[in-house]
């Protein structure tokens, strides 16, 4: 008897729930507004560069918005979004890559400043093999930066400059040896 009380009060329970679940659903779906996310794409969307012995590209680049649908109101202001790949091409250096600043400038020479309290378009260089790029070796890394709303409502980009922040070190490698016998 226990048994069918509890299957009972279960399937009324998760009727309940299910019931009020619809409810809130119904009610979210009409309140909350569509947020649309707005994508311009750059010309061209892959860059190549090279930094001392450092190569690469900056690669995928676009710039994404997110946007209110109903009243046009920007949700998120605009950002600059790619990728950075970069091979260390140096024989005898291993670099540490520390960061990089992303600028913009029109296409007068001038900075192209972005809005206040969006200051900082610099981002950490994180690797997943380790600690240092070394000879011959490549890294990608993430671009996710502030983009001047200024450039997208009608001022002209020139260009994306790049900062890189590293710290090369001589890479050498190094063979010893050391005179051994079998102890009997």
């Amino acid at each position: 008897m226990k048994r069918i009380t509890l299957s009972v009060t279960f399937a009324t329970a998760l009727a309940l729930s299910a019931t009020i679940a619809g409810c809130a659903t119904e009610q979210d779906v009409g309140a909350s507004p569509r947020i649309v996310e707005k994508t311009f794409a750059l010309t061209p969307d892959t860059l190549p560069l090279g930094v001392s012995f450092l190569k690469g590209e900056l690669a995928g680049l676009k710039v994404v918005e997110r946007i209110n649908e109903t009243t046009k109101e920007v949700v998120e202001q605009p950002k600059l979004r790619g990728t950075l790949k970069l091979r260390n091409t140096a024989p005898d250096q291993a670099v540490r890559l520390i960061s990089a600043k992303i600028g913009y400038v029109d296409t007068d020479g001038k900075p192209i400043a972005l809005a206040e309290g969006r200051q900082d378009t610099s981002f950490k260089l994180y690797s997943y093999q380790a600690d240092r790029l070394d000879p011959g070796m490549g890294s990608s890394h993430d671009v996710d930066v502030p983009f001047p709303a200024a450039a997208l409502a009608g001022k002209t980009l020139g260009d994306i400059r790049l900062e890189l922040t590293y710290l090369p070190t001589p890479y050498r490698e190094e063979a010893v040896a050391v005179r051994v016998s079998l102890a009997k």
